[in-house]
C-alpha cells in the first residue's frame, strides 16, 4: 500500500524520512495520534475479552510493591529499634 498508510513498525529504515514527511505534526494531528495510541494500548492490555486472575494479581502485586516503597524509610527505622 501507500507509504502514508503503513504503521511505523512496517516502514523500512530507508523509507523512514519519506514516511515522517507524510505525518501530521500539527497539534491536532499529534493529539489524534496520542488518542489512537492510547486506544490501541487500552484494547490490547486493559480491555481484554478473557480476563482472569492474572490481571488482578498483577494489580495487587504492584500495589504491595508501591506501598512498601512508600513506607520503606519508616520500616527501616522500625526494624533497628530495640525492645527491652
Amino acid at each position: 500500500g501507500p507509504l502514508s498508510e503503513k504503521h511505523l513498525m512496517d516502514v523500512r529504515l530507508g523509507e523512514l524520512p519519506a514516511w515522517l514527511a507524510t505525518r501530521d505534526f500539527s497539534p491536532q494531528g499529534l493529539l489524534g495520534g496520542a488518542q489512537k495510541a492510547w486506544s490501541s494500548y487500552y484494547e490490547k492490555y486493559i480491555n481484554v475479552r478473557r480476563g482472569g486472575p492474572a490481571g488482578v494479581s498483577m494489580l495487587l502485586a504492584g500495589y504491595c510493591l508501591l506501598s512498601y516503597g512508600w513506607n520503606y524509610q519508616h520500616l527501616k527505622r522500625h526494624r533497628w529499634r530495640k525492645y527491652h
